[in-house]
């Protein structure tokens, strides 16, 4: 039985990831990547044409998240208990799925991400959540508590080292740190 088309871009973006991890984006060649999936580089062309295509297709599911939370959090009072939600939905979405091995990469690779279209982007979009955590409070200060707060949980993948620490303890202490940051940014009066 063929693998579905779907399946097949799956399962490439999977490999892509591991060897961009492991080895790191610059030295992962197409030719390794279609190797670990034992595949020709042809099949692989079929699919995505680049590294940097593969890249987008991983991010592009992260910005959408991304996208949806913004949106929803333009909606809401700028609020202690707004931004509280908010970093809680964040946190969700990256600690979900695939995620965490995504942001390993970004991680390990952000000299790369720098140039290319998909970290770009995704930069924007961390200004944006920054910008909607400290919507109401407009200090440098609270701006820059903002963006700490989603680094909170970004960095717990890579600053906690802590043997054997499972992902949902990761995740609370993310979130402990993020809230010390959130009580001191001013509600909108």
């Amino acid at each position: 039985m063929r693998e579905s088309t779907g399946g097949t871009r799956e399962r490439i973006q999977a490999v892509a990831l591991e060897l961009f991890t492991e080895q790191g984006y610059e030295k992962t060649s197409l030719r390794e990547i279609a190797e670990r999936l034992g595949v020709t580089k042809a099949a692989l062309y079929y699919h995505f044409k680049s590294k940097d295509e593969i890249v987008s297709s991983f991010v592009d599911d992260r910005l959408r998240r991304m996208d949806e939370l913004i949106e929803w959090a333009g909606t809401q009072p700028a609020t202690l208990a707004t931004r509280r939600a908010l970093i809680g939905r964040y946190a969700d979405a990256m600690f979900a799925g695939e995620l965490p091995t995504v942001m390993r990469f970004f991680e390990q690779n952000q000299t790369v991400l720098k140039s290319l279209a998909a970290g770009q982007q995704m930069r924007d979009r961390m200004m944006r959540l920054g910008h909607e955590l400290s919507r109401g409070d407009d200090s440098p200060a609270a701006q820059l508590r903002a963006v700490l707060t989603l680094f909170a949980v970004h960095s717990s993948w890579f600053a906690v080292r802590t043997p054997g620490i499972t992902d949902d303890e990761r995740k609370k202490i993310a979130l402990e740190v993020a809230d010390e940051l959130l009580a001191r940014i001013a509600d909108e009066s």
